[in-house]
């Protein structure tokens, strides 16, 4: 499966447009590295607790958007875009969408 943030691909020509696929990952943080990662904030560091989950959660959204597009029949996925929330203070919401294509076979 392709994964593209631009509306094609080169080298190959969209043959079938097959519908917007999303994919959506909700992570929680726990209390120890909320508390870490506030200590980080003041003195200025990177919470690495923080970006190992963000990293996690954008995985999770891509598989999804692949796995989405795969049960329509496409073979990319093109115009990803990846969206990133605070729900409650607690969570971590990631969501990626794009548009399920089928793309022809590679010009050589």
């Amino acid at each position: 499966m392709i994964l593209s943030t631009t509306p094609q691909i080169e080298g190959r020509s969209i043959q079938e447009y097959m519908g917007i696929v999303t994919g959506e990952a909700i992570m929680g943080a726990d209390l120890f590295k909320d508390f870490f990662a506030g200590i980080r904030d003041i003195v200025g560091g990177r919470s690495a607790a923080y970006e190992k989950e963000l990293i996690r959660a954008q995985k999770i959204a891509l598989e999804e958007i692949e796995h989405r597009a795969a049960q329509v029949g496409a073979n990319a996925v093109v115009g990803v875009d990846l969206d990133y929330e605070v729900v409650k203070d607690t969570m971590l919401m990631v969501t990626a969408s794009g548009t399920a294509v089928k793309v022809s076979e590679r010009r050589r």
